[in-house]
């Protein structure tokens, strides 16, 4: 069945996650996919430095505050303004992804290198299954690109991905950088979707600068 604009929208806004997220004042329905994610695999501490890519509207952002507390650091990056979070550990910038200087941009608002890197940024999805797929799969690259110039020895990494044929040979490049590697399915992550995150542990052959 295919829904109408104002179907899809009625669905949406039936949808659990998405009341949740009304009542309790988050900027979107996937903050709880990185909460379920963290509450279980614990990759972003108290006191650890965020950096959060593609990070409209800003959920991940509030969520990332919380779990780091008010002596660690978030710096959310997208293409699109972010509205303004009151608290002094947070920032915002307006970056492309793509920019070839895009790690020392980021770097230049940060206190130190960042603990984790995550990001949930995702293509305009075109209905082409293929399309979507090679495109969120080359936002995936690009923001492991970045994860490995920006994060500390031993960061953490956490990133959108989606099933399809490119993600076996991500999945390797991924582990060749990284300790551990896992594919994450959070219960907030609708079940229909082909929406997974991968979780890279501990980047591997850093050394501080």
């Amino acid at each position: 069945m295919i829904l109408t604009p104002k179907a899809w929208i009625r669905e949406r806004k039936n949808e659990y996650y998405y009341k949740k997220a009304k009542e309790e004042n988050y900027r979107s329905r996937s903050t709880y996919k990185l909460i379920q994610a963290n509450e279980k695999y614990g990759f972003i501490k108290l006191r650890d430095v965020v950096v959060d890519l593609g990070a409209a509207p800003g959920g991940w952002v509030q969520a990332a505050r919380k779990m780091t507390g008010k002596y660690g650091f978030v710096l959310g990056v997208d293409l699109k303004p972010i509205e303004p979070f009151t608290q002094e550990y947070i920032r915002t910038i307006i970056a492309d992804l793509t920019e070839p200087d895009i790690a020392e941009q980021i770097l230049s608002f940060l206190p130190r290198r960042p603990d984790v890197v995550i990001s949930d940024a995702a293509p305009n999805v075109t209905g082409v299954w293929e399309v979507d797929h090679e495109c969120q799969i080359d936002l995936a690259n690009k923001s492991m690109e970045i994860a490995k110039r920006l994060l500390k020895p031993g960061g953490n990494f956490f990133v959108k991905v989606f099933q399809g044929g490119q993600l076996d040979e991500f999945i390797l490049n991924v582990k060749k950088n990284f300790d551990s590697v896992k594919i994450v399915k959070p219960p907030a992550s609708r079940s229909k979707s082909s929406e997974e995150y991968l979780l890279a542990l501990g980047l591997k052959g850093k050394t501080e600068n």
